[in-house]
């Protein structure tokens, strides 16, 4: 018989099909959002390259390059294709799973690390060549109603002055960000995207375990079609 990604009557369809369906649209979102919200960048000032849509779209290159690998092993029957798509399939698991595990492990050493990179970049906030960052700071403060890191005195360093970004504001306005304190955010942005997180963990939890499942099946069926062509050749030979 014959695992295939593409249907019909002579193929049953594999989870190569749903990996690459997967990865063009995750692929898709990464280059929407990079034409559109070319200027919402990463709030990291050490990794100035890791915006959203840069992973999104590396991640679904990436997935769209093995599931096409896949499908072209299943179609062919190509024992090389079958066992190189089994073993960086295989590879991407292990990783995933060793990466939950060290984030678990060492989360609040993540927690400390992503708090001191995310005040170094409060520094790089309305310079040049930071549009990206200093947009993505004004649209978390303003979405999460938040200001700062870990509070809105975080950025009196960067201004050297007891005042804020505008986007800090209850009610924005011009320079509203020099008024009283008392007409700022005082809710810390770290622990309000956190507070967001764990409210949607169910549906990440789901995503990651459809992903997981996905990749498992895409693992049990190439591996079941390479000893098919292994039996089919021996067979002949």
């Amino acid at each position: 018989f014959k695992l295939g990604c593409f249907g019909g009557s002579d193929y049953f369809g594999t989870s190569d099909e749903p990996i690459i369906l997967g990865g063009c649209g995750i692929l898709g979102v990464g280059v929407w959002l990079s034409v559109t919200q070319g200027n919402f960048a990463t709030l990291s000032s050490s990794l100035p390259s890791l915006s959203a849509a840069n992973l999104l779209i590396a991640v679904g290159t990436i997935i769209m390059v093995i599931g096409c690998l896949g499908c072209v092993g299943a179609v062919k029957e190509s024992r090389p294709l079958l066992l190189t798509f089994f073993i960086l399939l295989l590879l991407i698991f292990f990783l995933e799973i060793l990466s939950i595990m060290l984030f678990f492990i060492y989360q609040d050493e993540i927690d400390h690390y992503a708090q001191k990179d995310l005040k170094k970049g409060l520094q790089l906030f309305g310079t040049e060549g930071n549009v990206g960052l200093t947009n993505a700071w004004m649209i978390v403060q303003t979405d999460f109603r938040c200001c700062g890191v870990t509070n809105h005195t975080d950025w009196f360093e960067v201004y050297n002055a007891s005042r804020v970004p505008d986007s800090c504001c209850l009610e924005y306005s011009d320079n509203c960000g020099l008024d009283n304190p008392g007409t700022w955010w005082t809710a810390p942005c770290y622990e309000r995207v956190k507070d967001w997180l764990n409210e949607n963990l169910v549906a990440l939890w789901i995503f990651a375990l459809c992903t997981a499942l996905t990749q498992i099946l895409g693992l049990v069926f190439s591996m079941t079609m390479f000893c098919q062509a292994v039996k089919v050749e021996t067979f002949y030979a």
